[in-house]
This record gives C-alpha cells, structure tokens and sequence, in this order.
C-alpha cells in the first residue's frame, strides 16, 4: 500500500486497525506483522517460511510451495528459493517494499521507485490517483512520466506547474517527472494493482 494512502485510512476510520500482509501465487499468503498500524515497515515469514534479501531482492523459500508452471521453467532455484522480484529496504527483521524490479526507471544510472513519486503525487491537492512510469530517452535512457486522475477539472498548465513544484520539494531532481498527463481512466487491473506503460531504453544516439 502507498504510505500516502495508509497515512490518510486512520483519519477517516480512527478505530480501524490496519496492518500490511504479503502473498504471492506460488506460496500463499505469509504471516506478517506491521511495525505500526500506520507503517509501510512489515516483517514476513513465519512457521513453513524462509525470507532472505539478494541483493535488494526479497527471497522466500516455503514448504508450501506450488510444484511449478505448466510447461515453463521453474521459478525457484536449485535449493528451493523463489526471487519474488520485489526490491526491499531492510531494517533488522523488518522490510519495506520499494517496488517492482520490473518497474524501476533508469535516469542516468540512477534508480527511481514509481511508488515513491507516487506517494508525493498522492498528497497533493486536487489528485485522486497517480500512476508513475518510464518513458524511453535517448540520452538519459528513461525519463520519469506521470499520469494524474483528478478530483476536479484543472487547468493542465497550473497543475504541471504546482505538481512539479512539489515533487522538486521532496524528490531528487532525477525522480521529479519531466512530463504530466491527465487521464479519466483508472490506471490499475481487476486485483487494484498498477498497470505502468512499458519502456526499454532508447538506443544510444549514434555518430
């Protein structure tokens, strides 16, 4: 869940008891435990489950595991791990997710976590819902492109500016998006998870 969205819940349900959990097809759901009703931090695992960061990667190992996909490689490893392709922060027993590594834009070298733009873009005025993504550039590689649903009408001019004036408050300059858009659409599949336009890298300019 975004930070942004599990800060506003309590103020709307206060006596509401919110904790984070997290599954995956080819295990289950695992036990979780939140830091606090209002963190993004959760520890996972439990009895049947093994956890470990690769990397930045989490990896889970479990004694309930799926046999495999139907005519498709294996996703776990010769000992049994799965790489789930989240990337973690890690604090003692407790993780955050960052998000997807399918999702991670390139600036320049430099890496960018849709959700965390997100977040910023969520607390602003006027915003229902952002959806972050990467579009391909022929210099820095990718550059960072947001997509906006809106409560009300607004000028797309004002908004670009407010909206970027912001994100420049809390962001590095590489993670502040270089374009906005105004969508009426809902930007998530039928389980509310992001659906985030696709981009690989440009091909470098040639001579």
């Amino acid at each position: 869940m975004l930070e942004s969205t599990l800060k506003k819940i309590p103020k709307l349900f206060p006596h509401a008891r919110l904790q984070q959990t997290y599954g995956l097809s080819e295990l289950g759901t695992l036990r979780s435990k939140s830091l606090s009703s209002d963190s993004v931090w959760v520890k996972v695992g439990g009895p049947g489950f093994e956890t470990r960061v690769v990397d930045g990667v989490l990896q889970v190992r479990s004694e309930l595991a799926m046999i495999g996909y139907l005519n498709a490689e294996s996703p776990f490893d010769a000992d049994g791990w799965l790489s789930t392709g989240d990337r973690v922060e890690q604090r003692g027993e407790y993780l955050r997710i960052l998000g997807r590594e399918s999702d991670l834009i390139n600036v320049g070298g430099q890496k960018v976590f849709p959700a965390e733009v997100e977040t910023v873009l969520m607390d602003a005025d006027n915003v229902e819902d952002a959806t972050v993504y990467g579009e391909k550039h022929p210099l820095m590689g990718s550059v960072v492109m947001a997509c906006v649903r809106l409560r009300k009408p607004e000028a797309l001019g004002a908004l670009r500016s407010r909206l970027r004036k912001l994100c420049r408050q809390q962001l590095a300059p590489h993670k502040v998006p270089v374009r906005f858009h105004i969508s009426d659409e809902a930007d998530h599949n039928l389980r509310y998870k992001k659906q985030r336009p696709k981009s690989e890298p440009a091909d470098k300019p040639t001579s």
